[in-house]
């Protein structure tokens, strides 16, 4: 198995110590937000350990609805317009942050919407091949529409901000998205999720990097 309860409890933990570590460096509160994106990835990947369980194991398996709810929570409403939100409280060029504003609102529209399919629409976890399976009976209609708008809000701000190392971490989430949908298609949630959650880690470098920049500015 490529993926499991251990992989998931494991990112959890290195992401809770890097997390940690994170908002510590955090220097102002226009950073938290941002800065607290490997925190809530380790929260998403110790959910999904325990859905691992749940699934493989009968005596866990009442875990299941509530781990799947939970993942999907963060996966569907959370990032869409946290990603957003983030880089747009830190944004140090006003032409950009009008850019950036867009795309928070992208973000929320798209959270907002798949919050109520959430909440409306049938969803389950399957254990399948080394990976898990969301089944969600959202509308068709829109599945494509949003999934584009979906990477708008969480990808594209990235390349859109000038903070220093943000489009690296685009980058890697990019092409992370783009090696899961061509390698794991059926289960791209869950594998971009555990990749982009490892990924995040990149956070704690633009938040260091981006301290010194400010201090180099005020010293000048």
């Amino acid at each position: 198995m490529c993926f499991s309860a251990v992989s998931s409890i494991s990112a959890g933990v290195v992401l809770s110590g890097a997390g940690v570590l994170t908002l510590k460096k955090a220097g102002t509160t226009n950073q938290v937000v941002f800065a607290s994106i490997p925190l809530l990835f380790a929260i998403q990947q110790f959910t999904e350990g325990v859905l691992w369980i749940a699934l493989q194991d009968p005596a866990y398996q009442h875990l299941q609805g509530v781990a799947t709810y939970n993942f999907l929570f963060f996966a569907q409403i959370i990032w869409p317009i946290w990603v957003p939100l983030g880089v747009f409280i830190m944004e140090i060029s006003e032409n950009r942050s009008a850019a950036l504003k867009i795309l928070v609102t992208i973000g929320a529209l798209v959270s907002s919407y798949l919050g109520y399919c959430l909440l409306n629409f049938p969803v389950k976890a399957v254990a399948e091949a080394g990976h898990i399976a969301y089944e969600q009976q959202y509308p068709a209609a829109l599945g494509k529409s949003v999934g584009y708008l979906y990477f708008l809000a969480t990808v594209v701000p990235l390349f859109v901000s000038r903070i220093t190392w943000m489009w690296t971490m685009g980058l890697a989430v990019a092409v992370s998205l783009l090696i899961t949908a061509l390698l794991y298609t059926d289960y791209i949630i869950s594998v971009w999720c555990f990749f982009s959650a490892i990924i995040s880690i990149i956070v704690l470098l633009i938040i260091v990097r981006y301290n010194e920049t400010t201090r180099h500015s005020m010293a000048q």
